[in-house]
């Protein structure tokens, strides 16, 4: 079974300082790194390292040979992301002494794909196939009517949230992902618990990974009936440092798990060990880790 993850790639500015810039200030930063990253790209990199077969569709500037090398060297297939003149999409982020983050995205390639592109990808897929995506790129909705006409399953984490766009094309999900303020904005809330409450109503039939940060992730099989409760996972407690690639982890490591045959209880479980791993580090597709250092954490931690 393969995923086909069309996606974004960036080029990371990371600087870390000792608190956001504010209006009017210039302030000289502790450090700077130029890493890897992306939602899809971190994702990719993510199944990688937990060992699933990841085919990422994607576009980057012609120049950029060092970024298609660094992700064949983690094990992600290159072989359908396209080469542009369109810059390829960079994100300059700031990161705080207390790990918080700000981040300014250039979409730059990942606007690029072409319906020529994603037919090419995605007619190579056998049936039962995933297909994965985030909300960087362009052609959302038409790539995933070709993923249903092709009859391959469907994974979405529409983050950057844009609650329009991701109520236009739930139809053809089967496996919605996102966090807390992603899932307030979809269903209109203010508040988690409301939320959690309202998601399995408003889209009965949809299944819904919600990851809660350091609380841990809710899943909603969608078949909730009323009066039964949604699945609850924990999170680990980890000191963070760094909490750029913690969902694109999660994500990569769940769906991956699922994919072995483990079931959600023990695929969230992993996911979250997977990215407890991440935030201890500092940068994005760096610091996701290894399946065998997931097992030693949860070993540890068991």
């Amino acid at each position: 079974m393969t995923i086909y993850n069309v996606g974004s790639i960036n080029l990371d500015h990371l600087y870390q300082l000792a608190h956001f810039v504010r209006p009017g200030e210039t302030m000289s930063s502790d450090s700077y790194q130029c890493l890897l990253g992306g939602k899809g790209a971190n994702q990719s990199v993510a199944l990688a390292k937990a060992g699933a077969d990841v085919k990422h569709v994607g576009a980057i500037h012609h120049s950029d040979q060092a970024i298609l090398d660094q992700l064949e060297a983690l094990g992600v297939d290159t072989g359908l992301i396209s080469r542009t003149e369109v810059p390829t999409g960079h994100a300059i982020i700031q990161l705080t002494r207390a790990a918080e983050n700000s981040i300014i995205l250039y979409q730059g390639a990942n606007h690029a794909l072409t319906e020529e592109q994603v037919d090419q990808a995605l007619s190579q897929a056998n049936a039962g196939d995933w297909v994965l995506l985030q909300n960087e790129t362009n052609l959302i909705e038409y790539t995933m009517r070709k993923a249903q006409q092709n009859k391959l399953k469907v994974a979405f984490n529409p983050a950057p949230m844009d609650a329009e766009l991701t109520k236009k094309v739930l139809g053809f999900v089967d496996l919605l992902i996102v966090n807390e303020v992603e899932a307030m904005d979809l269903i209109g809330t203010t508040d988690i618990d409301s939320t959690t409450a309202a998601l399995p109503n408003a889209y009965p039939g949809l299944a819904v990974l919600m990851t809660l940060g350091k609380e841990g992730v809710r899943y909603f099989d969608g078949d909730l009936r009323p009066g039964t409760e949604s699945l609850f996972v924990k999170a680990f407690s980890v000191e963070a440092v760094d909490t750029t690639a913690a969902g694109d982890t999660f994500i990569g490591f769940c769906l991956s798990s699922l994919m072995k045959g483990e079931d959600m209880v023990q695929a969230i479980t992993r996911a979250c060990a997977a990215s407890a791993i991440c935030v201890t580090r500092l940068g994005a597709a760096s610091a996701i880790p290894t399946q065998q250092e997931v097992s030693e954490f949860l070993a540890k931690h068991a």
